[in-house]
């Protein structure tokens, strides 16, 4: 099975989305260098954030993610971000009204038994967890293998946590950084 990694931009204090859910400025990296990073033509990053980045998309297989975060995107228009090849949303609902129940969206109820079905459906390849809410829980339930945050200068103040609302200790290793342009990418392994 491959590993499970939390991912998301992050400000310096600790928020994925300000209290509106709005990002703000945390996915600006994306967009301000010189390298193209997809298809799209859409995404430019500078030339260290490209390979960290790239090598990382490259290996996820299946994105879990909460029912909020679905519905703000909008199913991400039925297309799974990224070329990702499938998304478990963790919901307590059924799919929304007119949904294809067919893959490659899986509406699963509890974190548990998304993240079983994501490495069901990943294989050897990256499950892929979107940090705050669903996030935390995975982290809470010991089912997250490592930590990955894109930490980008600038302070929220208040919002969406990454860490959701995770009230215990969980000790990481020691980081590997990699300095981009406006962007510190992150990545923990979490500690057994």
């Amino acid at each position: 099975m491959g590993k499970v990694v939390m991912y998301s931009s992050v400000s310096v204090d600790g928020f994925v989305a300000d209290e509106k859910d709005q990002p703000g400025p945390l996915f600006d990296w994306l967009t301000s260098g010189d390298v193209l990073l997809d298809e799209s033509g859409a995404l430019k990053v500078s030339q260290m954030s490209y390979h960290y980045t790239r090598s990382y998309w490259d290996q996820i297989g299946v994105t879990v993610a909460g029912r909020h975060v679905f519905d703000l995107t909008d199913g991400w228009d039925g297309k799974p971000p990224a070329g990702i090849d499938h998304v478990v949303v963790v919901t307590h609902r059924p799919a929304p009204e007119g949904w294809n129940p067919e893959p490659p969206f899986h509406f699963v109820d509890g974190v548990e038994a998304a993240v079983a079905k994501a490495q069901e459906l990943a294989g050897d390849r990256i499950v892929e967890i979107a940090a705050g809410d669903v996030g935390g829980q995975a982290l809470a339930a010991g089912l997250v293998d490592e930590v990955r945050m894109d930490v980008v200068p600038v302070v929220f103040g208040s919002g969406k946590r990454y860490f959701g609302s995770v009230d215990a200790q969980h000790l990481l290793e020691d980081p590997d950084v990699i300095q981009g342009d406006r962007v510190l990418h992150l990545r923990y392994q979490v500690r057994r």
